[in-house]
């Protein structure tokens, strides 16, 4: 099978285009026909060597955990899902990912997809919408009427939690650059703060939920906006005990934890019209397009998704 590896920690070009076996399946396993991956900030972070003591893979490194595809193989226990489905899953964190054109998948971490959705946005939303998923519904536990901050709104995990947090009820206030003020306003947001015109903590307070994806003093200067007993998750930087203590609110860090059961709610959301992906940058399956991806993934600016797509 055709695969995008890394031998080597460095930028960009070391993603090499190279021949690897397909791989073979345990019992709880499927083997996955991908038609689409897409790029999260993971996968750079890994490349680039930062993640090397979290995750000490052996190369060559097959990076990419968002996949979309069809069935082609089941492990011998498997019994909610045949070859031929379309699903999606956040496959687990090894050194066997999703720039190729078959991947092993454990059972538990397929959703079937849709019959509406695409290939294309099937592989949007996993690793994104699972995050935004576990930081606003799990960590932040947000109901009708709490009053949430997304930071980075426009980003994958924002354009999520945005939705998610609207369709449990909040009102959801969130910063962004002015040209995508419109855009997240369609998504749902109440408010859009202009963060290169107005310092969110000067104008916010009694917030319930921070969702930071930012670190630094953005992280820091959350704890001003925030009511007692209000609940800040990060998910770049493990925020500082002392300071939450501090302020009187619940802080954590949030690594996100591939869950098939979530996928499939979030799978209902976008089936019931509560969910809609956001793709920004689509490019075909190539050595050189997963290099572009990386590139654009690494300017923090992507609007939506960046999708890479496999099979047409």
């Amino acid at each position: 099978m055709k695969a995008i590896v890394i031998n080597q920690y460095g930028g960009k070009e070391v993603l090499k285009e190279t021949d690897m076996d397909i791989p073979e399946i345990g019992s709880e396993q499927v083997l996955l026909e991908v038609h689409a991956t897409s790029i999260n900030p993971i996968d750079w972070k890994l490349r680039e060597g930062h993640l090397q003591e979290k995750l000490p893979f052996d190369f060559p490194i097959i990076l990419g955990w968002d996949a979309a595809g069809i069935i082609k193989e089941t492990g011998k226990n498997v019994t909610e899902f045949k070859s031929g489905d379309r699903v999606f899953a956040r496959p687990a964190t090894t050194n066997r990912g999703t720039y190729a054109e078959y991947t092993a998948v454990d059972s538990n971490l397929l959703a079937k997809m849709p019959d509406k959705m695409s290939y294309a946005e099937a592989a949007a939303i996993p690793l994104a919408g699972l995050t935004a998923w576990q930081c606003v519904v799990e960590f932040g536990e947000v109901k009708q009427g709490d009053k949430v901050l997304i930071h980075a709104g426009a980003g994958g995990v924002g354009i999520y939690a945005i939705q998610i947090a609207k369709s449990l009820g909040a009102k959801v206030v969130t910063t962004a650059s002015d040209k995508n003020i419109d855009f997240l306003q369609s998504l749902g947001a109440d408010r859009v703060i202009n963060y290169k015109k107005e310092e969110f903590s000067d104008v916010l307070k009694e917030v319930d939920f921070v969702l930071d994806s930012i670190g630094g003093d953005v992280q820091t200067n959350s704890y001003k906006v925030l009511k007692e007993n209000g609940k800040l998750v990060s998910i770049v930087s493990p925020p500082d005990e002392e300071e939450a203590k501090k302020f009187g609110v619940k802080a954590g860090f949030l690594w996100l934890d591939p869950n098939g059961e979530q996928l499939k709610k979030l799978s209902d959301a976008y089936s019931a019209g509560n969910l809609k992906p956001v793709i920004g940058t689509t490019l075909k399956f190539s050595e050189e397009a997963l290099q572009e991806a990386h590139a654009i993934s690494e300017t923090h600016h992507a609007r939506g998704k960046i999708v890479i797509i496999m099979k047409e």
